[in-house]
């Protein structure tokens, strides 16, 4: 609960951060005169969604602290998700060819 000594939650301030990040990488990979802008564009809007994954996921009133660490917890847990998919591929692969 916030009142009117204690800060407020954290997790509705972060959201709104990164959804005008996303807004802003939308734009930047929309735009069509420069490359370099484009490729910049696309990684904050790959990173901001990863991010905004994450934020999503928080109990709206956790603190600073604990939000950053399930964040990175959070974070763990997708790039895991994404490591194993990296490495099933290839094995996958290769089951359904042999199956043939």
């Amino acid at each position: 609960m916030t009142g009117p000594g204690s800060p407020a939650p954290i997790v509705p301030r972060v959201e709104a951060a990164l959804l005008s990040v996303m807004g802003l990488g939308i734009l930047l990979v929309l735009q069509w005169w420069s490359f370099p802008l484009y490729q910049i564009g696309l990684v904050v809007l790959v990173l901001a969604t990863l991010l905004n994954i994450a934020v999503g996921n928080l109990p709206r009133d956790a603190s600073a602290r604990r939000s950053l660490v399930l964040i990175a917890g959070i974070l763990l847990l997708v790039a895991a998700v994404f490591g194993i998919g990296i490495v099933l591929v290839p094995v996958l692969a290769e089951l359904g060819q042999s199956a043939s």
